[in-house]
């Protein structure tokens, strides 16, 4: 399959890693392929620097994001920052986008008044939506947006059963989904569909008490688990 990942960081390049290793052709896009390339400086959590870590990764190629959208024959993962993630979908133009599935992994995490973060839209609407509603033939499936980046591609990093969340407008497209989740280790009892995209609200207001734990155990290796009692 071919498969575009709009976004450059650390979750991206886990993405991009994990499914190249899993055989399929993956891009990246970014704005500007050739700032993007010169970036050598690690973040502030000491993951790789775009830069470097393409050049250690050359079987995936850094491209537009309008070159991305338009190589994806079926499947895009956006793992933007939340305040950029709908301009770059405008930068990978609605014909590029439609009727392809776009697995949203985005958050409207908000830093402008330091840390803890907040969020820039909750409540009564969320950044999935947004999304949806800005591009309405494209099949937005939130997911995999309230976990660390290494147990979204690898959920054995945690031990036992923990979950995923799943949630969008389109059932064929959350079938997808979690076809390539199951692909990454996730098991169909871990997979939790939460309905259509409107729930995008509780998952994204998850990463306030998500950023509270990590701030407690310093680890991002933990994730939520839904546990049910016993019936009768």
């Amino acid at each position: 399959m071919n498969i575009a990942v709009l976004g450059t960081g650390s979750v991206g390049q886990a993405l991009a890693g994990r499914l190249a290793g899993l055989g399929h052709q993956v891009v990246m896009g970014t704005r500007d392929v050739a700032a993007t390339l010169t970036r050598t400086t690690p973040d502030g959590w000491g993951n790789p620097a775009i830069g470097t870590w393409a050049a250690a990764n050359p079987q995936i190629k850094l491209v537009t994001y309008a070159e991305a959208a338009a190589f994806s024959d079926g499947i895009i993962v956006h793992a933007m920052n939340g305040h950029a993630a709908i301009d770059a979908l405008h930068q990978a133009g609605e014909a590029n986008l439609a009727g392809k599935i776009l697995i949203d992994i985005t958050n409207p995490l908000d830093f402008s008044k330091g840390f803890p973060p907040s969020l820039f839209v909750s409540n009564t609407d969320s950044l999935g939506e947004q999304i949806q509603a800005a591009f309405p033939a494209l099949k937005v499936v939130k997911s995999l947006n309230t976990m660390s980046n290494p147990i979204m591609i690898n959920p054995a990093a945690v031990p036992g059963d923990h979950t995923v969340f799943v949630n969008g407008n389109d059932a064929d497209a959350k079938v997808a989904v979690a076809e390539l989740l199951k692909s990454f280790g996730w098991t169909d009892a871990n997979i939790f569909d939460l309905g259509d995209i409107t729930a995008s609200r509780g998952v994204e207001m998850v990463l306030p008490l998500w950023v509270r734990i990590y701030g407690k155990t310093q680890t991002p290796f933990f994730n939520f688990n839904i546990n049910f009692a016993p019936k009768g």
